[in-house]
């Protein structure tokens, strides 16, 4: 069984196991993208969407930490962990609007603290979690596209995947984090009615 806990929530699913993909996709500098002297925005071509049945699934996505893509077909609760969640898991909380944000083992232990601060401030659609892979950076991530129609599940070769968006920082910085939240935050396929709607732990 796979177990999410954030927030004193625990939800079970039934599949564990590791995820596989790839990186390197081409990035784009314009567009008014996030540049400060900490971080710096990417914009990438949104991968189609569909539903893997295991997170197990070897997906080759085109931006690290993903952006777009393929996805497991269950998404983590919204919330702050204290392990890793596998990668095509969070890509479903992408799909649906969140911003996921991830740390290497390597940010500072003030950083993580600014980090989880940041998180209580506004909560809502969020997901906070370390990522080894990262080592000295923290990522924040977005998937930006129309809203799908109605039942467009099942149609998901009609849906224009617009683009993804990699925020990567060398450190802590509010103000870009900020900026990225507020720009690209439910504006994903399967987004929600509101921001309000994205409570922790749902």
């Amino acid at each position: 069984m796979l177990a999410f806990a954030a927030l004193g929530v625990i939800m079970l699913v039934g599949v564990g196991a590791v995820f596989a993909f790839g990186g390197g996709g081409t990035s784009s500098a314009s567009g008014g993208l996030i540049q400060t002297s900490s971080c710096t925005e990417e914009q990438f071509k949104g991968l189609p969407p569909a539903h893997l049945q295991n997170p197990d699934a070897a997906v080759k996505y085109n931006s690290f930490p993903p952006s777009s893509g393929p996805h497991y077909a269950q998404p983590a609760p919204w919330g702050i962990y204290p392990d890793s969640i596998k990668q095509t898991i969070l890509v479903h909380n992408l799909e649906h609007g969140g911003i996921v944000i991830q740390y290497g083992p390597g940010v500072s232990k003030d950083d993580v603290s600014k980090l989880q601060s940041f998180y209580q401030d506004d909560a809502y659609g969020i997901v906070l979690a370390p990522y080894a892979k990262l080592k000295d950076k923290i990522a924040a991530t977005a998937w930006n596209e129309a809203a799908y129609d109605q039942n467009q599940d099942a149609n998901f070769d009609k849906v224009d995947p617009g683009h993804g968006y990699v925020l990567t920082c060398s450190k802590f910085d509010k103000g870009a984090l900020s900026k990225f939240k507020d720009k690209r935050r439910n504006k994903a396929g399967e987004r929600y009615a509101s921001v309000k709607d994205m409570t922790p732990g749902g």
